[in-house]
């Protein structure tokens, strides 16, 4: 793609809302790039939980992470479309009727339209106070491959959904589950949670890691355990499934008019630049719900509506897809 390289749309974020953004805009002929600053497309899925099961997406009764982030780009690619990886888009200045993008390695670019597709923006997963200075290869804070714990004595912090599913989807190999979670409540799925609490898994809550030491090889957690006092808590592999701190880094110069991590839209999920949409977990409205699903159809609004934004002559409202070659 050369410096005056030109799109109907750009779409920042190859992630799941991102991949199908990509397919609808090629149903709808537009010549598209989709950019992600990661080696690979998927965003946090192919990140984070690969190997785990996702169950809340129409169609599936359960699908691995990877097969479903799979299935999208074999989806997508069915329409013809620019895909830059390891591109991470830094400057979004407007130019009369479109868009100038840089990104990070220098390359430049036209659009005439954009839909974020941003996720969380750039995360940095969050760690224990108490293992500040700690490097272990058995300290992780997630799993992209499950086999590292078969017949391991596994520990997860956390008390959100990866903590839970983490803990679940270990239960079946590993030697032994134990999760540890600061309140007695947890903040996961009510139904992984009483899953969880009818499994082997063993629940230390309220509970905290106040540290960690090596004898030998065995490497030990101290735990504050509120029901029996502190306990050495030897493990071969710990998760450190506390969430992330997320950084939408660039994207607060552009004049989106950001609210903390998130990014206002009006109904057809544009923000207050023309031309410009926003979709899944970093764009705003009122009744928002974060999850995968949704961000589907907010992927299926941005992109109707930037079709007819940018070609007056066309409708918002598409053909079928059951028409398609």
């Amino acid at each position: 793609m050369s410096a005056e390289a030109s799109y109907d749309i750009a779409i920042i974020g190859a992630g799941p809302a991102g991949l199908y953004a990509a397919y609808y805009a090629g149903f709808r002929g537009l010549r598209t790039v989709l950019l992600d600053g990661l080696p690979q497309v998927g965003g946090q899925i192919s990140t984070m939980y690969p190997e785990k099961l996702i169950h809340d997406v129409a169609g599936f009764a359960a699908i691995k992470g990877a097969d479903f982030v799979a299935g999208l780009l074999e989806q997508s690619r069915r329409q013809d479309y620019d895909l830059k990886l390891e591109e991470t888009v830094s400057e979004m200045v407007k130019e009369g009727d479109a868009y100038r993008l840089t990104t990070e390695s220098g390359l430049t670019f036209q659009a005439k339209s954009a839909v974020i597709a941003a996720g969380l923006g750039r995360c940095e997963p969050r760690s224990l106070p108490a293992l500040d200075g700690v490097s272990s290869s058995n300290i992780m804070h997630f799993v992209p491959d499950l086999s590292v714990l078969n017949d391991k004595d596994v520990v997860i912090a956390g008390g959100g959904d990866s903590a839970v599913d983490w803990a679940l989807a270990a239960e079946t190999r590993a030697k032994s589950v134990t999760i540890i979670h600061r309140r007695p409540r947890f903040r996961a799925h009510e139904r992984s949670v009483e899953e969880m609490k009818n499994s082997s898994v063993k629940i230390i809550a309220p509970g905290e890691v106040l540290g960690y030491r090596k004898e030998g090889d065995a490497e030990i957690l101290t735990v504050r355990d509120d029901a029996v006092g502190n306990v050495d808590l030897p493990f071969g592999k710990f998760i450190m499934a506390l969430g992330f701190v997320s950084d939408l880094g660039a994207m607060g110069t552009w004049g989106l008019g950001i609210d903390g991590f998130r990014i206002p839209v009006k109904p057809d999920m544009e923000t207050q630049l023309p031309r410009v949409f926003a979709i899944g977990d970093v764009s705003e409205y009122p009744g928002k719900v974060r999850l995968m699903s949704v961000g589907f159809g907010e992927a299926a609004i941005a992109v109707n509506h930037a079709a007819a934004a940018i070609n007056p002559g066309m409708s918002v409202l598409p053909g079928h897809s059951t028409n398609e070659a």
